[in-house]
């Protein structure tokens, strides 16, 4: 066995305070024989021509699995074969005859073994993902640079798994190992941006940002951790993940809800909000007490987590104990603030600073293909691309001929007949002659319909909730829209109520497409209310026939006219409807029959595959060339595609022929269909008969219509409701975010907010107390952050 180990310290930086994700190791696998097979017997070529090809692909991967550590070297490797991978699976099948075996991360005596080349790309892009963890945790983060470095491999990380998990491992045609299961990659993604996130922390701490801020950031950092713990212990997870990852996400999670009250209360210091300190002081120190009590009382937790995070933990019980004696001191003897509780303090809203990053080159390789990242694209030649052209041009051509010709005009021939037959009022006045007592069988289908969706009570419910969803909608955009119209009116109080030049940007400049989206959701929602009001119009007029149509069977047939008997005796007037109904048995044993043709039709063209004539012709048009060095061009398969559509020009004369005949049994059902309205003339009660039962088809369509359209409008509304709530807290995030910017360039604190600037930010900071920040927060590490000087 030929197994790729990783050196011990790729696996394990227990000097870290923060978590790597180890290697998969493999067995020495090599594509050069299953390959070379597959091309001689698939695509008729000799496998010597890709010698070369198949040589590199080996090295790929043996580059790639060998000599696995963290460095970036060994990062480009595997992103180098995972994007080669991708590309010959374009080229191959995912099952070449060639054993790939993967262990678990984790639990290295756990393995896979399958033929399957989508489940080596995920082992392979797993480890692309282990890289950029183990990247981030070897950063020293004692600087900015560091930081930014180390924030950056976390969130590659992050999106890494999760493009794994959403988009790679579904694909997998085998049994995959725990490391690689939905619970176990979104656990991975989680751990990725607390650790990101841990990171921009570590930054605003270092740059002394403010402390309200740090208490934000904190804030997001605590709610990651207990995040990740939640989907940590889901199913068999906790038994796999190595031994101290969930006490180490718990600590994690408590450290920095400690971390954020201590933070809070500087702020409240600074702020001569004595009370509130001692309250957040409290709180922190509550958390310190629940760290403690795990790792005091549980020697198996001080045994499993890293030195450094003890460390962390001790240093911030000293500083919150030290605060807390000082800070109750004080008030106790100079400030005597009132002390809340601690369960009224108000919750602190967390910055969402980190994200997953997917890396272009693992997202689309094809675009890499040929560059220095992933190098030329193996396999290149193995079919010229012309003859993918040729064969897809004559696909469109045989699509535009069946589909849009020959069966078009079936279809239209079919409508022409049907359209006669609804204006001659057939087959309706014949079953109303020979069925008088009770209901024809399209009628009684379509009533069962009916009133298994709840006849007109179920569709007007179902009308009543897309009017609702409207409302609903244009609420939202309107909410939308007055945090945007606040947002302006407090800039122009901002610029009014200083004498400084406001180095700001106006808020026209930056709600440009805010503004721009709420007209777009504005006429979508004027266009929807149209169509809903079309639709109510037709459920009203329609709705006697609904009621009816929901009703039993008995108070149908009760409602409709009926007779007793057979009123046409004559046995003249019985021969004229034996006429009549031949005609119409006619009609549809020709329905039939051209409803065969047609799935024959579409038969031939579904098993017309031309791509081996193609390789035939191209075959032929190389022998008689005089030079080895050939330009297909798509004019030379031109008497090809000619030659394979002409056995389609036999349906012409098919269709000619079924419009001459139906043109003749129509014009004889017109003068049959003459003589029997002559002989029915005398009996009104058929008449009115005919009329009832021709009505209630026509309101079974007209259900079948609104019913359709009301479920359409239902998902459209679902899909809507779900941008607008995400456009109005957009603007909603934006405009407290523009307020607190305000506040700042006033020199003011929340709590020091003039009245003429109070209601408005007010307004919004209670709407996005449970939303998160707003996409323009995302700290971007190239950009500096900037501070309002302490005073």
């Amino acid at each position: 066995m030929f197994l790729f180990r990783q050196p011990a310290a790729a696996q394990h930086n227990d000097t870290s305070a923060m978590l790597a994700v180890n290697f998969k190791t493999t067995e020495k696998t090599v594509y050069h024989k299953a390959l070379a097979e597959y091309i001689a017997s698939s695509y008729a070529e000799p496998p010597e021509a890709y010698r070369d090809d198949l040589r590199v692909l080996d090295e790929l991967r043996e580059a790639a699995t060998a000599a696995l550590d963290a460095n970036t070297s060994v990062l480009k490797r595997n992103i180098r074969y995972y994007g080669q991978l991708a590309f010959i699976l374009s080229k191959f099948p995912a099952d070449v005859n060639t054993r790939f075996t993967w262990y678990n991360s984790f639990t290295p005596d756990s393995e896979t073994s399958s033929q399957d080349l989508y489940f080596e790309r995920a082992s392979v892009l797993f480890n692309v993902g282990a890289v950029y963890s183990q990247l981030g945790c070897r950063e020293s983060h004692g600087d900015k640079d560091s930081l930014n470095r180390a924030f950056n491999y976390f969130q590659q990380a992050a999106g890494v798994f999760g493009h794994l998990q959403q988009k790679i491992v579904g694909e997998c045609r085998t049994q995959l190992t725990t490391d690689m299961s939905t619970y176990m990659l979104a656990t991975l993604e989680n751990l990725m941006l607390c650790q990101a996130q841990e990171c921009v922390w570590h930054r605003s701490v270092l740059t002394r940002m403010k402390d309200v801020n740090i208490a934000r950031i904190a804030t997001h950092v605590a709610e990651l951790y207990e995040q990740t713990t939640q989907t940590a212990s889901q199913g068999s997870l906790a038994s796999t993940i190595p031994n101290g990852w969930i006490d180490h996400l718990k600590v994690k999670g408590l450290y920095f809800r400690a971390e954020a009250q201590l933070r809070k209360s500087m702020d409240c210091l600074a702020n001569t909000q004595y009370g509130e300190e001692v309250a957040r002081l409290q709180a922190a120190q509550e958390y310190c007490s629940q760290i403690n009590e795990l790792v005091v009382y549980d020697q198996r937790w001080s045994k499993l987590l890293r030195a450094a995070v003890l460390e962390m933990v001790k240093s911030q019980a000293e500083l919150v104990s030290s605060n807390r004696t000082r800070a109750e001191h004080d008030n106790d003897v100079i400030y005597l603030d009132t002390v809340p509780a601690v369960p009224s303090l108000a919750d602190i809203s967390p910055y969402k600073l980190a994200q997953s990053k997917v890396p272009e080159v693992i997202e689309n390789p094809g675009k890499f293909l040929g560059s220095e990242e992933l190098g030329p694209p193996l396999f290149k030649g193995l079919v010229p691309f012309v003859i993918h052209q040729a064969a897809s041009l004559y696909e469109d051509r045989k699509d535009q001929l069946v589909n849009k010709d020959l069966i078009t005009a079936l279809d239209e021939l079919t409508a022409d007949c049907e359209s006669v037959l609804n204006s001659l009022n057939l087959p309706h006045a014949l079953e109303a002659i020979q069925k008088p007592i009770g209901l024809p069988p399209n009628i009684l289908i379509g009533a069962d319909e009916i009133r298994s969706e709840g006849g007109y009570i179920g569709i007007k419910r179902l009308l009543d909730t897309a009017l609702a969803s409207n409302a609903h909608a244009t609420e939202l955009l309107a909410t939308a829209e007055k945090a945007l119209s606040d947002e302006a009116r407090e800039d122009t109080q901002v610029r009014q109520s200083t004498t400084k030049d406001v180095e700001r940007l106006e808020s026209a400049d930056l709600t440009n497409k805010f503004r721009a989206e709420i007209a777009k959701y504005r006429d979508v929602l004027q266009r929807a209310r149209e169509s809903d009001a079309t639709i109510k119009a037709q459920v009203d007029t329609w709705s006697k026939f609904f009621a009816l149509l929901g009703s039993p069977r008995d108070e149908i047939e009760r409602q409709v006219p009926s007779t007793t008997a057979n009123p046409i005796t004559d046995p003249q007037h019985s021969q004229i409807v034996g006429r009549l109904q031949q005609y119409m048995d006619e009609v549809m044993l020709m329905k039939r029959e051209r409803a065969k043709s047609m799935d024959k039709l579409k038969r031939v063209a579904t098993e017309d595959d031309i791509t081996p004539a193609l390789n035939e012709e191209m075959q032929r048009l190389a022998a008689m060339s005089a030079t080895p060095i050939l330009q297909f061009e798509l004019h030379q398969f031109e008497d090809l595609f000619a030659q394979k559509l002409d056995k389609y020009m036999t349906w012409r004369k098919y269709i000619d022929e079924e419009r001459e005949a139906q043109t003749e049994l129509l014009d004889s059902i017109r003068e049959a269909n003459q003589a029997f309205l002559v002989a029915r003339s005398n009996h009104p009660l058929l008449q009115q008969r005919e009329k009832a039962l021709s009505n209630l088809e026509s309101a079974t369509k007209r259900y079948r219509e609104a019913s359709f359209n009301l479920h359409d409008g239902a998902r459209f509304y679902a899909s809507l409701e779900a941008e607008l709530q995400k456009l109005k807290t957009g603007c909603v995030d934006f405009a407290m975010a523009r307020h607190l910017e305000a506040l700042e360039l006033l020199g003011l604190s929340h709590g020091e907010t003039p009245a003429d600037l109070a209601q408005t930010p007010e307004h919004i900071g209670n709407a996005s107390a449970q939303q998160q920040p707003p996409p323009n927060l995302v700290w971007d590490p190239s950009m500096p952050l900037k501070y309002r000087s302490p005073k």
